[in-house]
């Protein structure tokens, strides 16, 4: 656990493993999603824009060298970063033949400085063939495989339209976990329907699953996704901002202490972020999670249980 900090934080990892400045590189590598494209659906997920949720700010018009070259000037002068992770993030980054992934991969790890890579993607985008590569590579570099899990509510994999079940995502959890994988899980908390038990809950359910990592999300509403028409006829409210962060602090104090917290909320995209306006000001937010917890006097794993 962080020195600094009342949660195990993916930053201090990464300090201890490098021994440096670490900064992530988020890329676009123009793949798309089974979601989308037609295979399981063309509508996506309820919050996914026109870029893949959460992916904001990455220069699309440039290749994946030019893609990371741009962000690790950027981060160089804003973080003194002198390492970078190259963070395949947009859309379902392993949703390819296998051919063309060791291509894009293969050109974002020959750049210079980059030590490691991230690759984002759906539970059901894993085929055996793709397995059997991100085994490889992790066996060569630093490597994590972060997976969309959101809930483990089926009726909210429903609602957001999915299009998978969470018996997929705790396969796909098993599987890579057997091939040696580091997996970060990605939740949502504040969907729609689910009751403060039911989001706590699923701290268990990653503790539980163990595994190595997990991204907590506040449910953003962007323009131009289902979800803002869901929104603008009143039928999708958001957390307030004092709500979130006492949410966030019960979850971490039933979080297994192991497990690295790679984030607390996340911004949007100023630009297109209809609500909650508040999460704008993210600092602002992370240090009320942290003032919280000196408050109650608690840290991640204060209420945890192991198995």
């Amino acid at each position: 656990m962080s020195i600094a900090k009342r949660y195990s934080t993916f930053s201090g990892e990464l300090k201890r493993v490098f021994d440096c400045k670490v900064q992530r590189i988020s890329i676009d590598a123009g793949l798309t999603c089974p979601n989308l494209d037609g295979t399981l659906d063309n509508r996506g997920c309820i919050y996914c824009g026109g870029h893949g949720s959460g992916s904001y700010g990455i220069r699309r018009e440039l290749a994946i060298t030019g893609q990371l070259q741009d962000g690790m000037e950027v981060m160089r002068r804003k973080y003194k970063a002198s390492a970078f992770l190259a963070y395949f993030q947009s859309y379902s980054n392993t949703y390819a033949p296998v051919e063309l992934l060791r291509r894009m991969y293969g050109e974002a790890l020959a750049v210079p400085g980059v030590v490691g890579m991230i690759s984002a993607t759906r539970p059901d985008c894993l085929a055996v063939d793709i397995m059997d590569y991100l085994e490889e590579l992790n066996g060569r570099t630093y490597f994590w495989l972060e997976l969309g899990m959101q809930s483990m509510h089926d009726k909210s994999l429903e609602l957001i339209n999915r299009r998978h079940d969470h018996a997929c995502l705790v396969d796909a959890v098993r599987r890579a976990k057997a091939r040696g994988l580091r997996i970060c899980v990605h939740v949502i908390l504040g969907l729609p329907g689910e009751s403060k038990a039911e989001i706590l809950a699923m701290a268990g359910e990653l503790n539980r699953l163990q595994v190595d990592g997990v991204k907590l999300h506040l449910l953003h509403v962007m323009r131009g996704t289902a979800l803002a028409d869901m929104y603008a006829r009143g039928e999708v409210d958001v957390m307030d901002r004092d709500g979130y962060a006492g949410l966030v602090c019960d979850f971490l104090e039933l979080l297994d202490p192991r497990i690295l917290i790679h984030r607390l909320t996340g911004d949007g995209g100023r630009d297109n972020l209809i609500a909650p306006l508040w999460s704008l000001k993210k600092f602002e937010i992370l240090n009320l999670i942290d003032a919280e917890l000196e408050r109650r006097g608690t840290c991640q794993g204060s209420r945890f249980n192991p198995l």
